[in-house]
């Protein structure tokens, strides 16, 4: 593999040092073969919802937008936003839960951890206090004094919004 020459690109601006420039090794993570399951981690703060679980595929919402992790996918890391993380274990069982939070990561060799803040599942979640607690944040927001008032309020918006489109699509 052709070295790459900053001379040669970019007289004027040194290439940037980053922390693989100081390893002693090349540090890349290689992928052998895709694997036919996702090897799956789900963790939470009080609990691990699944350990190691094979399954077909998993569904996130990313605050870059939703995306799907099959076996193969590129290596990823990405923030969490409020919505439904949709675990398929395999054609017709499919676990959904609400995550308020948190981060996935995919690996190289076919196995993703999502850590969530907070994770419910979907079926548990309660439309009438969802919907009840929607119209307190609305009220709040519209009745905030300050700016801390009404971000405070937003979240709140925001997070019963997207449980409720998530009880919509059950």
């Amino acid at each position: 593999m052709e070295k790459f020459d900053v001379a040669k690109t970019s007289p004027t601006m040194d290439r940037p040092s980053t922390p693989t420039t100081f390893a002693s090794a090349p540090v890349e993570e290689s992928a052998k073969g895709t694997a036919d399951k996702l090897k799956l981690n789900f963790y939470l703060p009080h609990e691990v919802a699944h350990d190691e679980e094979e399954v077909d595929m998993v569904l996130v919402p990313a605050t870059t937008g939703d995306f799907g992790i099959l076996p193969g996918h590129v290596p990823t890391v990405s923030q969490l936003r409020p919505g439904v993380v949709s675990v398929h274990l395999n054609d017709k069982d499919v676990k959904k839960y609400f995550v308020s939070s948190g981060f996935a990561f995919v690996h190289a060799d076919s196995t993703a951890d999502i850590c969530a803040i907070e994770a419910v599942p979907v079926e548990q979640l309660d439309g009438d206090a969802v919907r009840k607690g929607l119209a307190e944040h609305q009220a709040k927001f519209t009745n905030a004094k300050d700016d801390f008032e009404k971000a405070n309020a937003q979240i709140g918006i925001d997070v019963c919004n997207a449980m409720v489109a998530a009880l919509d699509a059950k």
